[in-house]
């Protein structure tokens, strides 16, 4: 027989107590399971919940929004592809993720908050007077579109100021995951199917997506000296760096665009340039391909001057492969002075049939003197922001953007309309921009 234990003795103190506190934590066992850690949450919860957490920290961050929008300018092309993309698909692919862009950057800035800033300031003034101009085009339609489409542009890059400034770089790094993207599909495509890939004149040129051998060329150099400058900085890890320069390299050697080389050299001038006093790395690599560059011209200059040709005779390369025709046909139209100052609308820059090729004769016929005065002015305002920003990574990284797309503007076009080359002038200009100070609460 079990002993009971009196009430007022020490034992039967004690055990009263015990069972106080067992009644106790049997009531509050449910309060803990709802108010304790999330390692006691249920399973299928908890995996819900790590799932759900990094995708919402995307939706939150401007990559999904600069995807779209890269994706919304990225060329689609009448070249043969690996598998026959229809015309209608490839622009419904392209002009819909404008509309998937603006969701995105409503997504990642709910509040519609923005930093007033001259650069997109004057950019939405081109825009508006662009449509104002458009609307009395001869091609109405085709042309009050584009202009609505640069409107809804610029309105998402305004969404995305909020990201300007800051330390970590996201829009550049978002740009740079978009262009390592597009080469790693033109380089598989040039594996799978090299006879699309090359198709055009022997020029590598998009297999899975139809993008022409210039703008493979255009977004190759663009990544290759953007990670030279990460590099000489020392933001990029070796082995990173160097699987980046094989790959965009092989893409530019193989896109054989001379646009694109020439620019691409003379932007890494300037950006080293602001570089080489702080920075030792960019002094020793300096005088590295200096040697180089001496000796690929004493040993390999027939093949050198080859490639640069082209095949193409004196009078072709002289003519910058007809341009200049077109060119000298756009400086001699008459057209009334009201057109001379505004243009006629946006097109989709030719002219008789033919390619512009040049972005300040596009923007004459299209925008007229007003839209090559706030083309200046928009280059201007960067270079004076580089120069007088203090020296380091950041302003080497906007030096190399806007000498690029300067340089490449001669021969090419996209500096008034919605392309990859405002894409790259609006990372400059976040790049540029000063820090957000945040005040203490």
């Amino acid at each position: 027989m079990t002993a009971e234990l009196a009430p007022g003795t020490a034992a039967g103190v004690g055990a009263e107590r015990e069972a106080s506190a067992a009644v106790t934590s049997q009531r509050n066992a449910p309060l803990r399971r709802r108010s304790g850690r999330i390692g006691t949450i249920p399973s299928r919860a908890n995996r819900v919940f790590t799932v759900r957490a990094p995708a919402m920290a995307l939706l939150r961050s401007p990559l999904p929004v600069w995807m779209a929008l890269f994706t919304n300018v990225l060329a689609f092309s009448g070249l043969p592809t690996l598998l026959p993309i229809p015309t209608t698909v490839g622009q419904l692919v392209t002009q819909g993720a404008l509309i998937l862009a603006f969701l995105f950057a409503l997504l990642a800035n709910p509040r519609g908050v923005i930093r007033p800033n001259l650069f997109l300031i004057l950019l939405s003034l081109l825009a508006v007077v662009a449509l104002m101009v458009s609307i009395h085009n001869q091609f109405m339609l085709g042309s009050t579109f584009r202009a609505c489409r640069l409107i809804g542009f610029v309105s998402i890059l305004w969404l995305l100021t909020p990201w300007w400034g800051r330390a970590d770089f996201p829009l550049l790094r978002a740009h740079i995951t978009c262009l390592r993207i597009v080469i790693c599909t033109v380089l598989i495509g040039a594996v799978l199917a090299p006879g699309a890939a090359f198709s055009y004149e022997g020029r590598l040129s998009g297999a899975l997506w139809p993008i022409p051998p210039t703008q493979v060329a255009h977004y190759a150099a663009v990544l290759l000296g953007c990670t030279v400058v990460l590099w000489f900085g020392g933001a990029v890890r070796g082995r990173t760096a160097l699987l980046t320069l094989i790959g965009s390299g092989a893409a530019l050697v193989g896109a054989h665009t001379r646009t694109a080389l020439v620019a691409m050299v003379v932007s890494l001038v300037v950006a080293g340039a602001s570089m080489f006093v702080g920075h030792a790395r960019v002094r020793r690599t300096t005088a590295f391909l200096v040697i180089l560059g001496v000796v690929a011209a004493t040993f390999f200059a027939p093949l050198i001057v080859t490639w640069l040709w082209r095949g193409q005779s004196l009078e072709e390369a002289t003519q910058l492969t007809g341009r200049t025709k077109v060119w000298t046909e756009i400086l001699g139209l008459q057209r009334p002075w009201l057109e001379h100052l505004f243009g006629s609308g946006l097109s989709n820059k030719s002219f008789n049939g033919l390619p512009i090729d040049s972005n300040w004769l596009a923007v004459y016929l299209d925008q007229g003197w007003f839209g090559l005065a706030i083309d200046v002015a928009l280059l201007l305002i960067l270079i004076g922001l580089a120069v007088t920003h203090q020296r380091g990574l950041r302003r080497a990284l906007a030096l190399f953007l806007v000498s690029y797309c300067l340089a490449a503007s001669i021969t090419e076009t996209g500096l008034g309309d919605a392309s990859p080359y405002l894409l790259e002038l609006t990372v400059a200009a976040s790049l540029l921009a000063a820090p957000i100070l945040r005040g203490r609460r």
